[in-house]
C-alpha cells in the first residue's frame, strides 16, 4: 500500500514538472486573521463604550428601569399680622389616577369604564373630540365606523383613525349617554397624564359611597388611588383676595401665557400655581417641595417596587402687614362711603400704612358703575386706579420750592391773588374775585390750600417773571421741574410695593400749547396719581424725608409639626428708595402748614372738622375739579399722619368723580378710619401724649 502511494505521488510530481505546495494552510491563516481583527474590533468598540459611554449608558439603562414619581404637597398658607389666617387650604377627599408607564389607550379605555361605575364627575367641560376618542378606542366601534368609509382599506392605521374621527364630526346622529360621557370624561383626564405622573379624576365633592366603592375595587383599576386634594379658602373674608390673587385649578392647569417656563421649573401640566399678585409674586416660596417615590418598572411595563425616597415639604407661609380685623372694617367703611356717595362716583379707595417701616396696615378700595350703581371691591384699585388728586400735593410743592431755594424758612411769605396769564384767570378757591387777596407765607398757604400761593412757586421755579394779564412765555422746563420734586415724594412714580401691577401714574401733555396747565399741577389739578402714592408722599413727610417702599408681606415662616405657623425663616426688612435733601428748618415748615391745616385758626383752614379726630392728625385735603362723560364732579383725597407729635400711621383716601355737594365726604371716611385703626390696631396708652397734639411737637419730629 505504501509503495502504491508512493508511485502515485511520483506520478503527480512528474506530470506537473516538480513537486506541489498545498493552498489550505495559507487559507487558514488568512481566515484566522480575518477572525482575529473582528474580535479585535469588538473588543475594541466594548472597551469604546465601556469607558467612553459606560456612565451615561448606565444612567439610561437605570432610568429606564428606575423612574421617579412625584406627588402633589400642600400650598403655604398666609398670615395677617397677628397670625391669624387669611388664606388657608382646605382639604377634600379625591380620586386620582397615576399613569403607569407605555399604557396603552385601551387600559385606560377599560379603566375609565369600571371607575365610571363608582364615580360621577362633570362633564360640562367634555369636548366632542374627547367624546369620539372615548368612543373610537372601542376597537370593535373603530371598526364597524370604518366599515362605512369607501376605500378605507387603502390608507394606513393613523389615516383610518382620522378618517373615523371626521365622519363621526359630521354625524349628526352621534351622541354619547350619560354613562358614557361620564367614563369618557374619566378617560379623557387620564389621557392627559404623563407617565408616571399624577392627575386628579375627582377633586372635590367626593361622597363617601364613592370612597367605599372604588375603595373595594381598586385592585380592579390600576394607577387609580384614594387620595387628597387642596384648594384655597378664606377664614376671614374674600374681601382680601384681590390683592391675594389667585391659584390655578388642577382642571386648568398651568397658564398657557407661562406653560414652557414653569414646566422647565419642574411643574407638571395639571399642577396648581399663583395666577396673580402675592400668590404669583411669592409663588416660589408657597408652592412647597413635591414628594418623590422611587418606582421601579419591570419589562413589561408593570411595577414592580416603590420606595419613598422624599416625603415632601408644604409650602412656606407668608405673614403679611395687614391687619385683618382692621383690613375688614376698613373695607366695610370704603364701600359703605362709595355707596352713599352722590353724582357719578366711580369708586373710593384707602391705604392706611406705618409711614416709618412701609408696612401696609389695610388696603382697601371699591369701584362703582355710575351707570349701575353696582358695587365691586377693588383694593389693588389703590395702586393701579390713576386719579387726579387736588391739593394734597400742596406739601411737596412746598418742599420743592424750598429744596430749589426760591423760598426760604425765613423768606417764604407772597401775596394770594388772582393770577391773570393773557386774560386766563385762576385762582385760590375763597379768592375767585380777587377781594380776599392776603398775604400768606408758606405753613399759611398749606392751611388754606391757596392755589395762587403755589402758582407762583411754580412760576419763580420755572424763573419766569410773572406780569398780571402778561402772555404765560413760561418754559416748558416748569413741568420736569416740578415733577422731579414730586417724584422725589413718590408722585409720579412706582412705589416699589411688592405687589405686580402698579402704575405709575398719568402725566398731562408738557408741550408748549399746554404751558399754561404747569401752573394746574403745582395745586394738584393736572397730573393723576394712585392713593399708595399719596400714602408714601406723606410717609415721606411723616418720617422726616425717607421714601420707604411700601410693602404688605412681613415675614416667610415655616410650619410647625402641629401646621401651625412656625418660626420666621426671612423678614422684609424697609427698603429706602431715597431721602429728601431738606434742612431740619424746612421740615419743620412744612409740617407746621400740616398741623394748621386741621389745628390751625385762620379762617379759610380746609381741615377743620378733623380737628375732634384723637390723637391729634396733620393732614392735607385735597378737592380736585373734575369731569365724568361731560357732568361735572368734584375728586376728594386726603393725607394725613397721626400722632402729629409721633408718626406712627398714615392714612390716604381718594373719591374720584363725586357730586359737588359731597365736599366734605373725605374727612367723614378719615375720621371712621381712625377711630377703627386706634381702637383695633394700636392702643393710645402706648403713646406718650395720646389725647394732645401740639403745633411744636408737630415739628420736632424729623427724624420718623
Amino acid at each position: 500500500m505504501k509503495n502504491f502511494y508512493n508511485r502515485v505521488s511520483n506520478r503527480n510530481q512528474r506530470s506537473s514538472g516538480g513537486p506541489t505546495k498545498s493552498s489550505i494552510p495559507f487559507r487558514l491563516n488568512f481566515l484566522f486573521i480575518i477572525v482575529a481583527l473582528l474580535f479585535a474590533a469588538l473588543i475594541g468598540q466594548l472597551a469604546y463604550l465601556q469607558v467612553i459611554y459606560g456612565a451615561q449608558l448606565k444612567a439610561q439603562v437605570n432610568q429606564t428601569d428606575t423612574t421617579i414619581e412625584t406627588t402633589n404637597v400642600q400650598r403655604g398658607m398666609i398670615y395677617d399680622s397677628n397670625g391669624k389666617v387669611l388664606v388657608g387650604n382646605k382639604a377634600h377627599q379625591a380620586i386620582a389616577y397615576t399613569k403607569g408607564v407605555n399604557v396603552l389607550s385601551t387600559d385606560m379605555y377599560r379603566i375609565a369604564n369600571k371607575l365610571g361605575q363608582y364615580l360621577t364627575v362633570s362633564t360640562s367641560s367634555l369636548t366632542p373630540r374627547q367624546q369620539i376618542d372615548y368612543y373610537l378606542t372601542d376597537t370593535k366601534r373603530l371598526a364597524a365606523v370604518e366599515k362605512k368609509i369607501p376605500g378605507i382599506k387603502q390608507y394606513s392605521v393613523t389615516e383610518r383613525y382620522n378618517k373615523a374621527l371626521s365622519y363621526l364630526e359630521n354625524d349628526s346622529s352621534f351622541s354619547l349617554n350619560a354613562t358614557q360621557k361620564n367614563a369618557a370624561e374619566i378617560f379623557a383626564k387620564m389621557s392627559g397624564a404623563y407617565a408616571l405622573s399624577t392627575t386628579y379624576i375627582k377633586d372635590s365633592g367626593v361622597s363617601s359611597k364613592e370612597i367605599a366603592e372604588i375603595g373595594e375595587h381598586l385592585s380592579e383599576m390600576p394607577g387609580v388611588k384614594v387620595g387628597t386634594s387642596w384648594s384655597r379658602n378664606y377664614p376671614n373674608g374674600s374681601s382680601i383676595k384681590s390683592i391675594i390673587g389667585t391659584v390655578s385649578s388642577e382642571k386648568t392647569g398651568l397658564p398657557s401665557d407661562q406653560i414652557n417656563e414653569l414646566l422647565a421649573q419642574g411643574y407638571s401640566r395639571n399642577d396648581s400655581v399663583g395666577q396673580s399678585y402675592l400668590e404669583q409674586e411669592y409663588e416660589s416660596v408657597l408652592r412647597g417641595t413635591k414628594a418623590e417615590k422611587q418606582v421601579e418598572v419591570a419589562g413589561n411595563s408593570t411595577v414592580t417596587k416603590e420606595v419613598k425616597k422624599y416625603g415632601g415639604q408644604k409650602g412656606d407661609n407668608l405673614q403679611l402687614t395687614i391687619n385683618s380685623t382692621f383690613q375688614t372694617q376698613l373695607q366695610k367703611l370704603v364701600r359703605s362711603a362709595e355707596s352713599n356717595a352722590g353724582g357719578y362716583s366711580t369708586g373710593t379707595y384707602a391705604v392706611v400704612m406705618n409711614p416709618n417701616t412701609g408696612g401696609v396696615i389695610g388696603i382697601a378700595g371699591v369701584d362703582r358703575n355710575p351707570s349701575t350703581g353696582k358695587l365691586t371691591d377693588n383694593a389693588l384699585g389703590t395702586i393701579n386706579s390713576d386719579i387726579v388728586m387736588g391739593s394734597v400735593v400742596k406739601g411737596a410743592m412746598v418742599s420743592g420750592a424750598l429744596m430749589d431755594g426760591v423760598i426760604t424758612p425765613e423768606n417764604n411769605t407772597l401775596t394770594d391773588k388772582v393770577i391773570n396769564t393773557g386774560g386766563v384767570k385762576k385762582s385760590s378757591w375763597f379768592n375767585h374775585s380777587g377781594n380776599a387777596n392776603i398775604a400768606v407765607n408758606a405753613a399759611t398757604a398749606l392751611e388754606v390750600s391757596s392755589n395762587s400761593y403755589m402758582m407762583q412757586l411754580a412760576m419763580k421755579e420755572a424763573k419766569f417773571n410773572y406780569v398780571a394779564g402778561g402772555a404765560l412765555n413760561m418754559s416748558t422746563k416748569a413741568f420736569s421741574i416740578e415733577r422731579g420734586y414730586f417724584n422725589q415724594f413718590g408722585l409720579g412714580v412706582k412705589t416699589g410695593i411688592d405687589l405686580p401691577g402698579e402704575s405709575t401714574g398719568l402725566e398731562g401733555s408738557s408741550s408748549k400749547t399746554n404751558i399754561g396747565s404747569a401752573l394746574d399741577l403745582a395745586f394738584g389739578n393736572y397730573d393723576a396719581y394712585t392713593t399708595m402714592q399719596v400714602a408714601q408722599y406723606m410717609s415721606t413727610v411723616a418720617n422726616g424725608g425717607t421714601r420707604i417702599a411700601p410693602h404688605v408681606v412681613q415675614a416667610i415662616r415655616g410650619t410647625t409639626s402641629d401646621g401651625k405657623l412656625g418660626t420666621v425663616k426671612s423678614t422684609v426688612t424697609p427698603k429706602v428708595l431715597n431721602t429728601i435733601d431738606m434742612t431740619e428748618a424746612e421740615k419743620k415748615l412744612v409740617k407746621e402748614g400740616l398741623y394748621d391745616v386741621v389745628h390751625g385758626t385762620n379762617t379759610y383752614k380746609t381741615g377743620a372738622e378733623l380737628a375732634s379726630i384723637s390723637p391729634g392728625i396733620s393732614a392735607k385735603t385735597g378737592t380736585a375739579e373734575t369731569y365724568y362723560k361731560g357732568h361735572s364732579t368734584v375728586t376728594l383725597s386726603l393725607a394725613s399722619y397721626a400722632p402729629s407729635n409721633d408718626p406712627q400711621v398714615v392714612v390716604a383716601l381718594a373719591m374720584p368723580n363725586l357730586s359737588t355737594s359731597d365736599e366734605d365726604n373725605n374727612m367723614k371716611l378719615a375720621k371712621q378710619i381712625y377711630a377703627a385703626y386706634w381702637k383695633t390696631v394700636q392702643s393710645t396708652s402706648t403713646l406718650t401724649n395720646p389725647t394732645k397734639a401740639t403745633k411744636s411737637g408737630s415739628a420736632q419730629n424729623t427724624a420718623g
